[in-house]
């Protein structure tokens, strides 16, 4: 009886499509088919090619004819064959080059790969050289023994439990969050919540906002119909009581992003009753509540009233940014329309990675990262500040009680010429400016954000003197003047 496809498939090594239209004979057709996926370079050098069988019955040939024509090519140099390791593409010292059957008119330019900087500084993402690759590939591995079939069919747009769960956990754990797994709805990071938030109506404008904060936020808000309203700051974070008749406002209460600092604890229990007075609703990005160095826990606002804040949170600063996983806890009567706008399928989050991340914060994995990553970003912020001190001393650091960036406060009209020094010096960073409302009347500040955590272990040295020799002199003392006698 004649072996079936599905059976033959379980075994087959790799698959290759060849066309053997060709007039002649099979395997002359075959010779020729061969020949030129190699000499175009569809098979490169070291290509393991399928055995005999696996190829005969792909292309509905004889064996021998498949072992007729890799014999020949192996004769010509075309293939090599040792016992053990199959029939593979010679190696050759140079590249084949593809044929090109007529040149071009107008020469097509490949662009320049674009060089990244030598330092960088810019602040947003953590060092992706600590990622905690052994503790997620063992998390991932347990996560796909343990999965039922159903992981592997259409995903609940809610989320996994199992994630939805450990989230719910460790937030009120480390965060003090007051929430069940039903309230949290899993997303790929704080930008995604803000479009289903505001795309899809269940929220709408307009949205107060901090006078300094993301420009990508905005940019994004603005694309769906919203207008973004701003509020000014001072050293206790945003000025809640200039809210006006909005009815949601976006804040960064951990951490002032990016001036630094926590909000004040009257304003944010003003802001929970700002929310009540108006029927509203406070959105609290958490972006980076895990890392504080030099001050107790700032709890999550959203334990001061859970039905009237939205918590946004993510492990793009804690884990890596392309672990596109993030949450919404939610009040009560915002899930459902939430689940909504995310439709019948999860269409943006892996369920795999939702499943390791689950077993990385069960495990205590998660937890273990993050207080090795705090560990070493507060001695980056240790080393920038001796720096400063040593090399700059007119330069005040401020914002590093906690997260991963600092913002060199510099003299008015210092600014713009400091970053394109910092340029000059091989060093990407962001001026102050670049985080400003273009709508505030607030009065603008001259600064850098330094974001610390970026460079790997390696490299922070020379990106800190670069950094130093980049920022503008300090006024030179006059010597006094000596009393008349």
């Amino acid at each position: 009886m004649a072996e079936s496809w599905v059976n033959h498939a379980e075994r087959i090594g790799s698959d290759l499509h060849l066309e053997l239209s060709a007039p002649g004979s099979r395997r002359a057709a075959l010779i020729r088919a061969l020949r030129e996926a190699v000499r175009g370079g569809r098979l490169a050098p070291g290509t393991r090619l399928p055995p005999y069988r696996s190829l005969a019955v792909d292309l509905g040939v004889a064996r021998n004819t498949v072992a007729d024509a890799y014999a020949e090519l192996v004769a010509e140099g075309w293939l090599t064959s040792r016992q053990g390791s199959g029939t593979r593409v010679a190696e050759r010292t140079e590249p084949l080059r593809p044929a090109v059957s007529a040149p071009l008119k107008t020469p097509v330019k490949t662009p320049a790969r674009a060089r990244g900087p030598r330092h960088d500084l810019r602040q947003g993402t953590p060092d992706s050289s600590a990622f905690p690759r052994a503790a997620w590939l063992a998390s991932y591995r347990r996560a796909l023994h343990r999965a039922p079939n159903e992981v592997f069919g259409p995903g609940d747009p809610a989320g996994r439990p199992e994630l939805r769960a450990a989230l719910a956990e460790y937030l009120a754990r480390a965060r003090g969050v007051r929430t069940e797994p039903d309230r949290i709805v899993v997303c790929s990071g704080v930008a995604h919540a803000l479009r289903l938030l505001f795309g899809s109506g269940v929220l709408r404008g307009p949205l107060a906002v901090e006078a300094y904060g993301l420009p990508f936020h905005r940019e994004l808000l603005a694309a769906e119909g919203v207008r973004t309203v701003p509020i000014p700051l001072d050293e206790h974070g945003a000025l809640v009581d200039r809210l006006g008749r909005e009815r949601a406002v976006l804040l960064t209460p951990a951490h002032q992003f990016p001036t630094g600092g926590p909000l004040h604890a009257e304003r944010r229990a003003a802001v929970v009753d700002w929310a009540r007075a108006r029927g509203g609703v406070v959105l609290e990005d958490d972006y980076d509540g895990e890392f504080r160095y030099d001050r107790k826990p700032v709890g999550a606002l959203q334990s001061l009233d859970p039905e009237r804040v939205i918590l946004l949170g993510s492990v793009s600063k804690s884990l890596s940014p392309a672990v596109r996983l993030g949450w919404m806890v939610l009040p009560q009567r915002y899930v459902g329309d939430a689940l909504a706008a995310k439709g019948e399928r999860e269409a943006w989050a892996s369920i795999l990675d939702q499943l390791a991340l689950a077993d990385l914060i069960t495990s205590g994995a998660y937890d273990r990262h993050v207080r090795r990553m705090r560990q070493r970003y507060r001695a980056r912020r240790d080393r920038l500040v001796a720096g400063l001190a040593e090399h700059a001393p007119h330069i005040e650091a401020g914002g590093i009680a906690a997260g991963l960036h600092a913002v060199l406060r510099l003299p008015p009209g210092t600014e713009r010429s400091a970053v394109q020094a910092a340029v000059r010096r091989g060093v990407a960073l962001d001026g102050l400016a670049e985080f400003r409302h273009p709508d505030t009347d607030m009065p603008a500040r001259d600064g850098l954000v330094v974001g610390y955590a970026t460079p790997s272990e390696h490299a922070y040295g020379a990106a800190l003197e670069a950094l130093c020799g980049a920022l503008p002199q300090g006024e030179a003392r006059v010597p006094a003047t000596p009393a008349p006698s």
